[in-house]
């Protein structure tokens, strides 16, 4: 089988627009939250806060009369992927785009861009809907604009599973180009659901924080007082090649993704399995499938949300999994959702390509807002201040709604 690197990065997310803009953030421990803006939020809603996408400049990477095509997601995919690209230095043949994939997670979709045609039918009528609803707002979009924006022609996939979703897209494309389907394929993510019906329904299962006051310390993981996420948006698309194709047209390597595996809780839709059992499987098998110790991994970017449930059981997923090694603290774990909020179908692309900074700059971005952890999370979670180590391999887990997981194993490049 065919051996996967990763050669190119590009994010969109609330810390910043571009992949070392969002890692210089993060490593300063900045906080993207901050009071929603993208909509009125009024007091009626227990949940004013967000993770928003600042100083977007859509144009830059689309023109603006494509704009009417896209939901707010859509943008985010097109320039993560343009970046990703750009950062690959990847130029392909008529020939290879024939089998060059893209394939782009997404949980929600264009959320916002439903209720607005939900808006116009109402007041206005159902001719008055524009043409451009329907194509705006299907959250497979993104993955089709890329490919136009691209010309990529090969297979073109959107994985729709919660806050797995972009994971599942790169494990996905890893096992496509592992099997010969293709040489090259563009994967990632991309959300945008900071919208009314986002956040009140975020809000009616209780997800999300309501520490509205301060809302650069609301997202809290493993802190005894936490309360919920902070919902982010943003995109995390990233270049998957073959070893063999990457090798042959010179191209700078910056990861191995190594392992991937994903498991089903099959126990409640909101909440995680006791023990943490599904994603405990999950990090097994992909651990298994990457062919690696689990005393070799150096960091683990976690799932933890900051939901009051989700972080304990993962804590204990974590510690079952890697025994002693987690303990005793020698692996490190953090949860950069302490900073950029919850990214939900977009997280699990964007927080593989934090591990492959990791892997390439030898820092740990932290966990913030950890004033008080947990006695129940016994692991080493990073807290207040980015670190300094050698990460060779790390893991990128992604839990969600309706008991879906993924995890991913990022390695630096071994011959």
């Amino acid at each position: 089988m065919e051996r996967v690197v990763i050669t190119g990065i590009g994010l969109v997310t609330p810390v910043g627009v571009g992949t070392e803009a969002t890692w210089d953030a993060l490593l300063c421990g900045k906080s993207g939250a901050g009071p929603i803006t993208v909509f009125e939020a009024g007091p009626e809603y227990q949940t004013r806060i967000a993770a928003e996408v600042k100083d977007f400049d859509a144009t830059r990477w689309l023109e603006k009369k494509k704009l009417k095509e896209c939901a707010r997601f859509i943008p985010f995919a097109v320039a993560a992927a343009a970046m990703a690209v750009q950062d690959a230095q990847l130029s392909l043949s008529d020939e290879a785009r024939e089998r060059a994939g893209v394939f782009i997670g997404a949980g929600m979709g264009g959320l916002e861009a439903l209720e607005e045609v939900g808006r116009t039918v109402t007041t206005k009528g159902p001719r008055r809907v524009s043409p451009y609803a329907i194509p705006s707002l299907v959250a497979n979009m993104a993955a089709g604009q890329i490919t136009m924006a691209l010309g990529f022609r090969g297979p073109s996939l959107c994985h729709t599973s919660a806050c797995a979703s972009s994971a599942h897209s790169l494990g996905e494309a890893m096992r496509w180009i592992r099997h010969g389907y293709a040489q090259v394929i563009v994967a990632g993510g991309a959300e945008a659901c900071i919208s009314p019906s986002g956040i009140a329904g975020f809000s009616a299962v209780r997800a999300l924080s309501r520490h509205n006051d301060e809302p650069e310390q609301a997202s809290r993981p493993w802190d005894r007082d936490r309360d919920g996420f902070v919902c982010g948006e943003g995109a995390g698309v990233v270049v998957l090649e073959s070893l063999g194709h990457a090798r042959r047209r010179g191209a700078r390597i910056l990861a191995e993704l190594r392992g991937y595996a994903a498991t089903s809780d099959a126990y409640h839709i909101t909440r995680p399995a006791p023990e943490g059992e599904g994603g405990a499987r999950a990090m097994q098998l992909a651990l298994a499938d990457a062919r690696l110790d689990p005393s070799r991994v150096d960091y683990i970017n976690a799932h933890a949300t900051a939901t009051p449930s989700g972080d304990v059981e993962e804590a204990k997923a974590i510690a079952a999994v890697f025994g002693a090694h987690a303990l005793e603290q020698r692996l490190w774990v953090s949860s950069t959702k302490s900073m950029m909020g919850h990214l939900l179908g977009a997280a699990g692309a964007v927080e593989a390509a934090l591990c492959v900074k990791s892997i390439e700059t030898g820092n740990v971005a932290p966990t913030i807002n950890l004033d008080h952890q947990d006695p129940d999370c016994r692991l080493d979670c990073v807290p207040h201040a980015a670190r300094h180590r050698r990460v060779r391999h790390a893991i990128s887990n992604s839990f969600g709604f309706g008991g879906t997981n993924a995890t991913l194993v990022v390695s630096a490049l071994e011959d």
